[in-house]
This record gives structure tokens, sequence and C-alpha cells, in this order.
């Protein structure tokens, strides 16, 4: 982990990397619900993001410029919002001001969870309410990702997994490598891939209930985060 963002911050330490496997999941959760169930649009994955707008951009049928372009400016703004919480840390309080941009998050999720409710994609299909969704998700996903890159904790992105799953195999036994991060690789993989299950089973009994559980997720990780650090400033 990034020494600067956590001196002073010994529980804070512990515990941000189990906190941000929990929000890897929500990840997973977010873009089950904007792919599956949104208009195949990612909310979280800009990468898939930029690809599926250029698919888009060359007519390809079932894909939405709109879309797409609502979700990479929404990430794009939740990215500033993220920015400029981030930008007031100091060496010795970043960790803390990350807890309070991933509050943030939560703020976003839960407005898309009630806003959800009723969303059915095959029904409202031209109507306004999936452009709130993919725009409130994507502004979650850009606050956090925000604060996640300037913790820089290694292979612990909660969105992108290409350079993860890279280390893992670049650093195993086979190259010669000793793959000292294994563990935290594997489960990172492992979140992404349970929570874009969950989210697939769940929202075919409903997208509002798929997002309420990212929302209760993301909350007791910024929760864990905030009783860390308050219990860090205490020592």
């Amino acid at each position: 982990m990034n020494n600067s963002s956590t001196v002073g911050n010994p529980t804070a330490e512990k515990i941000a990397p189990y906190v941000l496997l929990g929000m890897t999941a929500v990840t997973g959760l977010v873009d089950a619900v904007s792919f599956l169930s949104l208009g195949r649009v990612f909310a979280a994955n800009m990468t898939g993001n930029i690809v599926i707008l250029a698919f888009a951009t060359a007519r390809i049928p079932g894909l939405s410029i709109a879309h797409s372009l609502t979700s990479f400016l929404s990430f794009l703004v939740g990215a500033i919002v993220g920015g400029r919480i981030m930008a007031r840390a100091g060496a010795d309080s970043q960790i803390r001001f990350a807890a309070h941009a991933f509050l943030l998050e939560v703020v976003f999720l839960l407005a898309a969870s009630f806003w959800a409710v009723g969303y059915r994609g095959d029904l409202l299909e031209n109507s306004f309410q999936p452009f709130v969704l993919i725009a409130l998700t994507a502004l979650a996903m850009g606050t956090r990702n925000a604060a996640v890159r300037k913790l820089a904790i290694p292979d612990l992105t909660t969105t992108v997994l290409t350079l993860t799953i890279t280390g893992i195999a670049a650093d195993f036994s086979f190259a010669n490598g000793i793959n000292p991060k294994l563990a935290k690789r594997v489960a990172s993989v492992l979140a992404m891939f349970f929570g874009a299950a969950l989210g697939a089973v769940v929202i075919h009994y409903s997208v509002s209930a798929a997002l309420w559980l990212a929302t209760a997720i993301s909350a007791v990780c910024s929760a864990a985060l905030f009783r860390s650090v308050r219990t860090s400033e205490k020592l």
C-alpha cells in the first residue's frame, strides 16, 4: 500500500484492502445492472464503455450512443468530484478523505436504487428512467475511482482487472516469478466475478433489488473504513 496514504492510520491500512475487495464486488453488481438491464452499457468499466461507444457509432444494432455517452460523461463528472475531495487530503489523511468519497458513492447508489423501483427494461425501453440510472451509477463509480486512484493500492483498483490478471500470469512460477501478491490478485478477480454473477441473478427478479444490494455492500465498506480511521486517530 502507498505509504504516504497510510501514515498515522495503522488500523485503516489493515482494513483498506478488504474494503476495496468489497467495492470490487459492488463494481460487478453495478456493471451487471448497467450492461444487462440498461442497454448494453458499462457504468464502471470505462474501457469497455469506450469500445461499446465505438461500436454504437459504427451503428451496431442493439447499442446506444446516447447511453454510452451518458455513462462516460457522468463518470467523468464523478471522477472530478472525487478528485476534488482527494485534492484536499494530506499525506496522513488520504484514507479519511477517501472514506468521504466512498460515502458519496453510497449516496449516488442509494438514489439509483430508489429511481429503479418498478423499472423493467423490456417495458420502458424509450423512457427517461434508464438515462438517470446510468448517470447515477456512473457518477458513483467515477467518484470512487478517483479516490481509489489516489490511494494507489496495487492490484486493488476495484474496477479494472487487466493488470491484475496480467500480474497473476507474469509473476507465476512458470514465468520465473514468485508472485507474492497472488492471494490478493485472485481475491480481486473473484470479487468482481461473484459480484457480477450475483447481479445477473438478482436482476431477473428486480433491478432495484440489485442496486439496493450494491448500496448495502458499499455502505458497509464505507462504514468499516470510517470506523478504522476513527480508531487510528484515537491511537
